[in-house]
């Protein structure tokens, strides 16, 4: 059994050492059943494009909601925490720049972030692991973290109420705070948080991820996933969302198709990156992106293979990053240099952003520094090859894309960034529920 010393991220200003003495009972306003009772939350309903069957378009024209769903809610109630000075540190104050270069990776100097943390043994070799009430989870962060209950709607409407009950005996997903932020507007998306959930991907919690990437309606404001053995640091499910006003090189990064499912989701691989990747986009329906890419990840935490995704472009994107550089750390593999570092290249890394520690390392930041790093998480080509045979056995796919020449695409976003608007679809497929769909290739 692989294990190392894992220094975890605190992600809320409850999170201790659990070996602390709660005999004086709780006292922190948490969700428990100490606490919940009478306990209230703005809900905002989005859109349900699962039901309504909308294709994935943003569309600046439609009726306005009640509610700005990320200026005023995702934002501004981050906002209104950060003045009540619930943050471990102002994160507005790190210096931030974008490293010269043909990807555009952006260095952020954040030394408070891993200040002030409690050491774990951490295991690496393991992406399914049991939910541990006794560690640290989300039902024992404190009620004034939580920013506000997001669902999908009943129906094809926005629905906002700015005051309603917390619910246990119906459990609901919540929007929280990160204590810890590495960039502003830094939250987490809780999906279910009462029916404590580990940390691994399942259906309906990555279509509620994808919900809220949409809602967003921003290409600026991303979602991310990091699965255990790829810098989770936290055994409860949950995503990460953030805005930054930039492109990610990841999302600059040019591809080459492989397979096309007859619902229309096409998957590619990037090119010329340090960490080989797969982006899905596209489909029939915003479920059939989703589903996909679920399936996707549920191959590889049941082949025990490290993972991070990434949520782009309003959820018209989905990159799937497997991984290996905590197990290739924990034998001892990573070159001494990157691992002075301490940078844990988890899915805002390998993304693009570089969240250092070290003054010496911002200032020294460099391209070829960021890829050296980012190269040791990477898959060999070979091993990248097996697991992609993996997941196109799961999501119904014959493994044909070395005999396809590929098209390479390269992807634009506003301000110069990416984002590919443009896919070859096939209408009307089956939306897959959670199973497998049957799959073509297209020359």
């Amino acid at each position: 059994m692989l294990k190392i010393k894992r220094v975890p991220t605190v992600v809320s200003n409850y999170q201790k050492d659990e070996a602390a003495d709660e005999s004086v009972g709780c006292g922190r306003n948490c969700l428990g059943a100490c606490c919940i009772n009478g306990a209230r939350l703005p809900l905002y309903a989005c859109k349900n494009l699962e039901k309504s069957r909308e294709k994935i378009v943003v569309s600046h024209e439609a009726e306005e909601p009640p509610v700005a769903f990320l200026e005023s809610l995702v934002l501004g109630e981050w906002e209104d925490r950060f003045q009540r000075g619930l943050f471990r540190y102002d994160v507005t104050a790190c210096e931030t720049k974008v490293i010269p270069g043909k990807y555009g990776f952006v260095a952020q100097l954040n030394e408070g972030r891993h200040l002030k943390k409690r050491p774990t043994e951490f295991r690496v070799d393991k992406v399914l692991q049991s939910f541990d009430g006794s560690k640290f989870n989300f039902t024992k962060v404190g009620q004034e973290e939580l920013l506000f209950q997001f669902e999908a709607g009943e129906d094809g409407q926005v629905q906002f109420f700015p005051c309603m009950p917390l619910d246990p005996e119906n459990s609901f997903s919540v929007v929280a705070i990160n204590v810890s932020p590495i960039e502003y507007g830094h939250v987490l998306l809780i999906p279910r948080v009462l029916d404590c959930l580990p940390q691994r991907i399942d259906h309906k919690s990555l279509l509620l991820a994808v919900h809220m990437a949409a809602e967003a309606a921003n290409p600026y404001f991303r979602l991310g996933y990091n699965s255990l053995g790829a810098f989770a640091t936290i055994n409860h499910l949950h995503f990460q969302a953030y805005y930054l006003a930039m492109p990610f090189p990841l999302e600059r990064a040019p591809t080459k198709k492989m397979v096309t499912t007859v619902s229309g989701v096409k998957i590619s691989e990037l090119l010329n990156y340090p960490v080989r990747s797969l982006l899905f986009e596209g489909g029939s329906s915003m479920q059939d992106l989703s589903d996909t890419v679920s399936d996707a990840c549920v191959c590889l935490q049941n082949d025990n293979i490290p993972f991070n995704i990434l949520i782009a472009d309003c959820g018209r994107q989905i990159f799937v990053m497997p991984q290996c550089y905590a197990e290739k750390q924990a034998l001892g593999e990573v070159s001494p240099e990157v691992l002075e570092t301490q940078v844990n290249p988890a899915v805002w890394e390998i993304s693009g952003h570089m969240v250092l520690k070290r003054k010496e390392d911002y200032e020294g930041a460099s391209e070829e520094n960021a890829w050296r790093l980012l190269a040791e998480a990477s898959l060999s080509e070979e091993r990248f090859k097996e697991v992609n045979t993996l997941i196109f056995e799961a999501i119904g796919c014959s493994d044909q894309e070395e005999d396809l020449e590929g098209t390479i695409v390269h992807l634009q976003i506003p301000n110069g960034g990416v984002v590919n608007q443009k896919s070859n679809r096939i209408h009307g497929g089956p939306i897959t529920n959670g199973t497998t769909s049957e799959c073509i290739v297209l020359q």
